[in-house]
């Protein structure tokens, strides 16, 4: 087998068998063959796809391509979430201890951020002591005495996708639906999780902005789920304003924790119930999606959701104190409240600019090894579909440079559109796609 002819026939939109993935994909991760011509491949999974086996294969061929965890040695089962990224998409924050407090052990090896904000894992380290870089038998140990664990993904699991990840990154073929779904899916897969809810975002502030790109890929990642075993549901939700209000590490940390507290944005918290009950149904907790909500609506009443954050923190090395504090995490240096230059109804305030306009601030990255500000950020103070009186409150910059905050001010105006007419507000999600719908599923 040659790498040149895979490359060929893949060019020339023919079906690559098993073996010839495997034979690529082990060829790439030991160096035998090179970046040159994992590119061309690449680009021609991108302009020809994958069927459906084709995919599924790559993913196995990806996620066996380095240690596979087996979390059942520790647990019974444990449930993992997956989000493909938003603007002030602080979910799993919440969504995780809300799910262990009502008794079903998360599993989660998360990532950091590239692009619009910072991710979970940058996040988190906004609470100082928090060690993201847990060893395998840490992050085993952890699950069995805690039942909750929170780290970034180690060298050893799906190597594969770390080193084409950062190929595609550089040669134009990011967009790919099939690498998309096999890097998402490989990662789950390795990591241990039987069970895994996915959080496709759609819109301008989203990787996949339409709608029939995302139902695209929960289709696939489902129907991968299935083949390889798992238990998955995809759920397609909206990206075109920001999740909540804070856009930000520190400031979507503190909005976390007021949710974990029984307050915070009714969207954020409505969109962390829906997902927490699509978990608790699939980790066998909950009989039903209703009975999974009342759970995790009883779990952040009752505090047991925050306690079980807190218990997270302290376990990885946080210090507790910036949960029961928050308004000790890091702060901004420049804080600037801009009124609403008008009234009437807002029906667009544009997820991607804001995103844009918090890498702006500090608070994401350009491009990987980039530091990340923790303190900086952007509260907007509404949703589509308010109607807001001029001289209100629209939005809040927090800033470090004075420069930065100027920029800021007339991308986040320019970002916020209106309207004299009522305007509907923004669905939260669109679809919900099942492993269990996959062809051929019982």
């Amino acid at each position: 087998m040659r790498a040149v002819d895979i490359i060929i026939k893949k060019r020339d939109r023919q079906e690559l068998t098993r073996e010839e993935i495997e034979f690529f994909i082990q060829g790439f991760v030991s160096g035998e063959i090179p970046d040159y011509q994992a590119a061309a491949w690449a680009m021609a999974v991108l302009l020809n796809g994958m069927s459906l086996r084709e995919t599924t294969d790559l993913t196995l061929a990806m996620a066996y391509s380095g240690e596979v965890l087996d979390l059942s040695r520790v647990v019974p089962i444990a449930v993992d979430k997956h989000s493909t990224g938003g603007v002030g998409d602080k979910t799993t924050l919440v969504v995780e201890p809300t799910v262990a407090a009502c008794g079903l052990p998360v599993a989660k090896m998360s990532g950091r951020g590239l692009g619009f904000s910072g991710g979970t894992l940058d996040k988190m380290e906004s609470i100082p002591g928090f060690r993201s870089d847990l060893t395998k038998e840490e992050f085993l140990a952890q699950l069995q005495r805690v039942g909750l664990v929170l780290a970034g993904q180690t060298g050893d699991l799906a190597p594969a996708d770390g080193k084409l990840y950062a190929l595609r990154d550089v040669t134009g073929t990011v967009q790919s639906i099939p690498l998309i779904a096999s890097s998402v899916m490989s990662k789950k897969i390795a990591a241990g999780a039987q069970a895994i809810v996915l959080d496709v975002k759609v819109g301008n502030g989203a990787f996949m902005k339409s709608l029939s790109e995302a139902q695209e890929l929960a289709r696939l990642m489902a129907y991968i789920a299935h083949l390889s075993g798992r238990k998955a549901v995809a759920l397609i939700s909206d990206m075109n304003q920001p999740l909540g209000y804070a856009v930000g590490n520190a400031l979507e940390v503190r909005e976390a924790i007021e949710t974990l507290r029984g307050g915070g944005p009714p969207d954020f918290r409505e969109h962390c119930l829906e997902v927490a009950s699509h978990l608790l149904l699939l980790g066998e907790k909950a009989a039903s999606e209703a009975e999974g909500r009342e759970m995790a609506a009883a779990a952040l009443a009752d505090g047991r959701a925050l306690e079980r954050f807190r218990t997270l923190v302290q376990a990885q090395g946080g210090d507790v104190s910036y949960v029961d504090q928050p308004e000790k995490l890091p702060r901004a240096s420049l804080i600037e409240t801009v009124a609403a230059p008008r009234s009437g109804y807002l029906k667009e305030i544009n997820a991607q600019a804001v995103g844009e306009t918090s890498v702006l601030l500090g608070a994401g990255r350009a491009k990987k090894g980039d530091p990340i500000d923790l303190a900086v950020g952007v509260v907007v103070h509404h949703k589509v579909g308010d109607y807001v009186e001029a001289g209100e409150p629209l939005f809040t910059i927090h800033a470090n440079q004075p420069t930065a905050l100027a920029q800021a001010r007339q991308r986040l105006l320019a970002a916020h559109a209106w309207s004299d007419e009522p305007v509907p507000a923004l669905p939260l999600f669109y679809a919900v796609v099942r492993s269990s719908d996959a062809p051929g599923a019982e």
